[in-house]
Protein backbone atom coordinates (compact mmCIF):
# COMPACT_ATOMS: atom_id res chain seq x y z
CA UNK A 1 0.00 0.00 0.00
CA UNK A 2 1.26 3.50 -0.87
CA UNK A 3 2.36 5.65 2.02
CA UNK A 4 0.34 8.80 2.65
CA UNK A 5 2.11 12.16 2.41
CA UNK A 6 0.61 15.47 3.50
CA UNK A 7 2.10 18.72 2.17
CA UNK A 8 1.00 21.98 3.78
CA UNK A 9 0.75 24.86 1.36
CA UNK A 10 0.87 22.09 -1.18
CA UNK A 11 -1.14 23.50 -4.07
CA UNK A 12 1.08 26.42 -5.15
CA UNK A 13 4.75 27.27 -5.68
CA UNK A 14 7.32 25.03 -4.03
CA UNK A 15 4.53 23.12 -2.28
CA UNK A 16 2.87 22.21 -5.56
CA UNK A 17 6.18 20.93 -6.96
CA UNK A 18 6.65 18.83 -3.82
CA UNK A 19 3.14 17.39 -4.01
CA UNK A 20 3.57 16.42 -7.66
CA UNK A 21 7.03 14.92 -7.11
CA UNK A 22 5.81 12.79 -4.20
CA UNK A 23 2.88 11.55 -6.26
CA UNK A 24 5.23 10.68 -9.13
CA UNK A 25 7.37 8.75 -6.63
CA UNK A 26 4.39 6.58 -5.70
CA UNK A 27 3.02 8.26 -2.59
CA UNK A 28 -0.63 8.94 -1.92
CA UNK A 29 -0.56 12.73 -1.53
CA UNK A 30 -2.83 15.26 0.14
CA UNK A 31 -2.19 19.01 -0.11
CA UNK A 32 -3.49 21.57 2.35
CA UNK A 33 -4.04 25.22 1.51
CA UNK A 34 -5.17 28.34 3.33
CA UNK A 35 -7.37 30.48 1.15
CA UNK A 36 -7.12 30.36 -2.65
CA UNK A 37 -10.02 28.07 -3.53
CA UNK A 38 -9.66 28.66 -7.26
CA UNK A 39 -5.98 27.73 -7.34
CA UNK A 40 -6.62 24.65 -5.20
CA UNK A 41 -9.44 23.45 -7.44
CA UNK A 42 -7.29 23.98 -10.52
CA UNK A 43 -4.41 22.09 -8.92
CA UNK A 44 -6.62 19.13 -8.05
CA UNK A 45 -8.12 19.11 -11.53
CA UNK A 46 -4.71 19.05 -13.17
CA UNK A 47 -2.99 16.57 -10.84
CA UNK A 48 -5.69 14.47 -9.21
CA UNK A 49 -4.18 15.34 -5.81
CA UNK A 50 -6.92 16.13 -3.28
CA UNK A 51 -6.74 19.48 -1.50
CA UNK A 52 -7.95 20.34 1.99
CA UNK A 53 -8.52 23.83 3.35
CA UNK A 54 -7.45 24.90 6.84
CA UNK A 55 -5.30 27.44 8.67
CA UNK A 56 -2.00 25.91 9.79
CA UNK A 57 -1.80 28.56 12.50
CA UNK A 58 -4.88 27.11 14.22
CA UNK A 59 -4.19 23.97 16.27
CA UNK A 60 -7.79 22.73 16.31
CA UNK A 61 -8.14 23.25 12.56
CA UNK A 62 -4.93 21.28 11.98
CA UNK A 63 -6.07 18.41 14.19
CA UNK A 64 -9.40 18.28 12.36
CA UNK A 65 -7.68 18.47 8.98
CA UNK A 66 -5.27 15.66 9.82
CA UNK A 67 -8.17 13.52 11.04
CA UNK A 68 -10.05 14.09 7.79
CA UNK A 69 -7.03 13.24 5.61
CA UNK A 70 -6.35 10.08 7.59
CA UNK A 71 -10.01 9.03 7.43
CA UNK A 72 -10.01 9.42 3.65
CA UNK A 73 -6.50 8.34 2.66
CA UNK A 74 -4.96 6.47 5.60
CA UNK A 75 -2.38 7.23 8.29
CA UNK A 76 -0.05 10.11 7.47
CA UNK A 77 3.50 8.77 7.31
CA UNK A 78 5.18 11.70 5.57
CA UNK A 79 4.49 15.27 6.70
CA UNK A 80 5.97 18.16 4.76
CA UNK A 81 5.61 21.42 6.69
CA UNK A 82 5.91 23.81 3.77
CA UNK A 83 3.25 26.49 4.35
CA UNK A 84 4.64 29.96 4.98
CA UNK A 85 3.96 33.65 4.56
CA UNK A 86 5.89 36.93 4.59
CA UNK A 87 4.90 40.27 6.13
CA UNK A 88 8.06 42.24 5.42
CA UNK A 89 9.15 45.51 6.95
CA UNK A 90 12.04 46.95 8.93
CA UNK A 91 11.77 45.99 12.57
CA UNK A 92 11.58 49.55 13.92
CA UNK A 93 8.42 49.99 11.86
CA UNK A 94 7.03 46.45 12.18
CA UNK A 95 3.59 46.03 13.71
CA UNK A 96 2.64 43.36 16.22
CA UNK A 97 0.26 41.99 13.58
CA UNK A 98 3.11 41.58 11.06
CA UNK A 99 5.22 39.80 13.66
CA UNK A 100 2.47 37.53 14.99
CA UNK A 101 1.10 36.52 11.58
CA UNK A 102 4.50 35.26 10.42
CA UNK A 103 5.39 33.49 13.67
CA UNK A 104 1.96 31.88 13.78
CA UNK A 105 2.04 30.54 10.22
CA UNK A 106 5.74 29.78 9.85
CA UNK A 107 6.67 28.52 13.33
CA UNK A 108 3.61 27.76 15.46
CA UNK A 109 2.35 25.66 12.54
CA UNK A 110 5.14 23.15 13.14
CA UNK A 111 3.62 22.25 16.51
CA UNK A 112 0.07 22.45 15.16
CA UNK A 113 0.73 20.06 12.27
CA UNK A 114 3.31 17.72 13.77
CA UNK A 115 1.68 17.10 17.14
CA UNK A 116 -1.41 15.34 15.65
CA UNK A 117 0.73 12.90 13.61
CA UNK A 118 3.79 12.20 15.76
CA UNK A 119 2.27 9.63 18.10
CA UNK A 120 0.96 7.55 15.20
CA UNK A 121 4.35 7.65 13.50
CA UNK A 122 6.09 6.53 16.70
CA UNK A 123 3.60 3.72 17.27
CA UNK A 124 4.00 2.44 13.70
CA UNK A 125 7.80 2.72 13.82
CA UNK A 126 8.03 4.89 10.72
CA UNK A 127 7.69 8.56 9.90
CA UNK A 128 9.21 11.34 7.87
CA UNK A 129 8.84 14.97 8.97
CA UNK A 130 10.34 17.47 6.55
CA UNK A 131 10.41 21.20 7.23
CA UNK A 132 10.86 23.76 4.47
CA UNK A 133 12.90 26.49 6.16
CA UNK A 134 14.86 29.17 4.28
CA UNK A 135 18.31 30.56 3.64
CA UNK A 136 17.11 33.61 5.55
CA UNK A 137 16.74 31.46 8.65
CA UNK A 138 20.43 30.64 8.30
CA UNK A 139 21.88 34.07 7.49
CA UNK A 140 19.15 36.57 8.34
CA UNK A 141 17.69 39.17 5.98
CA UNK A 142 17.12 42.86 6.49
CA UNK A 143 13.41 43.66 6.36
CA UNK A 144 12.54 40.13 7.45
CA UNK A 145 13.29 39.90 11.17
CA UNK A 146 9.96 38.11 11.72
CA UNK A 147 10.49 35.66 8.85
CA UNK A 148 14.17 35.04 9.67
CA UNK A 149 13.33 34.39 13.34
CA UNK A 150 10.62 31.91 12.41
CA UNK A 151 12.77 30.08 9.89
CA UNK A 152 15.70 29.90 12.30
CA UNK A 153 13.27 28.47 14.86
CA UNK A 154 12.36 25.79 12.32
CA UNK A 155 15.94 24.53 12.45
CA UNK A 156 15.97 24.26 16.24
CA UNK A 157 12.67 22.37 16.07
CA UNK A 158 14.21 19.89 13.63
CA UNK A 159 17.34 19.21 15.67
CA UNK A 160 15.49 18.67 18.96
CA UNK A 161 12.60 16.62 17.56
CA UNK A 162 15.01 14.41 15.61
CA UNK A 163 16.77 13.45 18.84
CA UNK A 164 13.50 12.55 20.53
CA UNK A 165 12.34 10.27 17.72
CA UNK A 166 15.46 8.74 16.15
CA UNK A 167 15.03 5.44 17.99
CA UNK A 168 11.40 5.21 16.86
CA UNK A 169 12.05 5.15 13.12
CA UNK A 170 10.88 8.75 12.69
CA UNK A 171 13.26 11.16 10.95
CA UNK A 172 13.04 14.95 11.11
CA UNK A 173 14.93 17.10 8.62
CA UNK A 174 14.92 20.57 7.10
CA UNK A 175 15.51 21.95 3.64
CA UNK A 176 16.71 25.54 3.32
CA UNK A 177 15.99 26.84 -0.18
CA UNK A 178 17.75 29.88 -1.51
CA UNK A 179 16.07 32.13 -4.08
CA UNK A 180 13.65 29.96 -6.03
CA UNK A 181 11.75 30.86 -9.21
CA UNK A 182 8.30 31.02 -7.61
CA UNK A 183 5.66 33.54 -8.65
CA UNK A 184 6.64 35.73 -5.68
CA UNK A 185 10.30 35.93 -6.68
CA UNK A 186 9.55 36.25 -10.40
CA UNK A 187 7.34 39.25 -9.57
CA UNK A 188 10.46 41.16 -8.45
CA UNK A 189 11.34 43.79 -11.10
CA UNK A 190 13.90 42.44 -13.54
CA UNK A 191 16.37 45.22 -12.81
CA UNK A 192 16.26 44.41 -9.08
CA UNK A 193 16.64 40.70 -9.81
CA UNK A 194 19.72 41.30 -11.96
CA UNK A 195 21.32 43.96 -9.76
CA UNK A 196 20.68 42.62 -6.25
CA UNK A 197 19.54 39.01 -6.19
CA UNK A 198 21.41 37.13 -8.91
CA UNK A 199 24.83 38.54 -7.91
CA UNK A 200 24.38 36.85 -4.51
CA UNK A 201 24.05 33.42 -6.16
CA UNK A 202 27.33 31.91 -7.40
CA UNK A 203 25.36 29.52 -9.64
CA UNK A 204 24.12 32.60 -11.49
CA UNK A 205 20.45 31.64 -11.57
CA UNK A 206 17.37 31.12 -9.49
CA UNK A 207 16.60 27.63 -8.28
CA UNK A 208 13.58 25.75 -9.57
CA UNK A 209 10.78 24.45 -7.32
CA UNK A 210 11.40 20.97 -8.69
CA UNK A 211 14.94 21.05 -7.30
CA UNK A 212 13.55 21.50 -3.79
CA UNK A 213 10.99 18.78 -4.46
CA UNK A 214 13.68 16.27 -5.36
CA UNK A 215 15.30 16.88 -1.99
CA UNK A 216 11.98 16.19 -0.28
CA UNK A 217 11.50 12.94 -2.19
CA UNK A 218 14.91 11.74 -1.02
CA UNK A 219 14.30 12.66 2.62
CA UNK A 220 10.91 10.91 2.50
CA UNK A 221 12.40 7.69 1.18
CA UNK A 222 13.51 4.54 2.97
CA UNK A 223 17.03 5.30 1.73
CA UNK A 224 17.14 8.35 4.05
CA UNK A 225 16.46 6.38 7.23
CA UNK A 226 19.79 7.37 8.84
CA UNK A 227 19.48 11.03 7.83
CA UNK A 228 17.84 12.92 10.69
CA UNK A 229 18.35 16.23 12.44
CA UNK A 230 19.95 17.50 9.23
CA UNK A 231 19.59 20.62 7.12
CA UNK A 232 19.81 20.23 3.35
CA UNK A 233 20.86 23.56 1.86
CA UNK A 234 19.75 24.10 -1.75
CA UNK A 235 20.80 27.61 -2.71
CA UNK A 236 23.27 27.65 -5.63
CA UNK A 237 26.30 28.03 -3.31
CA UNK A 238 25.19 31.16 -1.47
CA UNK A 239 27.25 31.59 1.67
CA UNK A 240 25.61 30.88 5.03
CA UNK A 241 27.20 30.77 8.47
Amino acid sequence: MSRVALVTGGSRGIGAAISKALKAAGYKVAASYAGNDEAAAKFTGETGIPTYKWDVGDFDACAAGVARVEAELGPIEILVNNAGITRDGFFHKMTKEQWSAVIRTNLDSLFNMTRPVIEGMRNRGFGRIIIISSINGQKGQAGQVNYSAAKAGDLGFVKALAQENAAKGVTVNAICPGYIATDMVKAVPEEVLKAKILPQIPAGRLGEPEEIARGVVFLASDDAGFVTGSTLTINGAQYVV
